[in-house]
C-alpha cells in the first residue's frame, strides 16, 4: 500500500487495518480496504508534498450504492481551503527558496 495513512497490524494474528486519515472522522466505521483502490490521497501526496497542507477525508455515497473517499485540503500558511489539492494554494510555492518571483 503506498498511502502514508494506511495502517495495518498483523502482530500475533491480530489483523487490524485502518485508514488513519479517517480515524477522527465519524465515517471511520464505514471504512474498508476496498475504498483505498479509488482513494485520491496517494495521488495528491505524490503531486503535492507541501508540509503546510492538511488533508481531511470523509466517505460519501454516490448513487446510493457506491462509496468513495472525498478529500478536503486546508493550507495552514495561507489559512484557506485549497481548491485543487494536487496543485496547492500557490502561496507556499512563493515561500520556497529559489522560486520564481521570490
Amino acid at each position: 500500500m503506498d498511502c502514508e495513512f494506511y495502517f495495518t497490524d498483523y502482530y500475533r494474528g491480530r489483523e487490524w487495518e485502518e485508514c488513519r486519515l479517517l480515524a477522527r472522522s465519524p465515517d471511520r466505521a464505514q471504512w474498508t480496504r476496498k475504498l483505498c483502490a479509488t482513494c485520491p490521497v496517494p495521488a495528491i501526496r505524490r503531486a503535492n508534498r507541501c508540509p503546510n497542507m492538511i488533508l481531511r477525508a470523509r466517505i460519501r455515497r454516490r448513487w446510493l450504492v457506491q462509496r468513495r473517499v472525498e478529500v478536503e485540503a486546508y493550507c495552514v500558511l495561507s489559512e484557506q481551503i485549497v481548491a485543487e489539492p494536487m496543485v496547492g494554494c500557490g502561496r507556499c510555492h512563493e515561500q520556497r527558496p529559489g522560486a520564481v518571483g521570490a
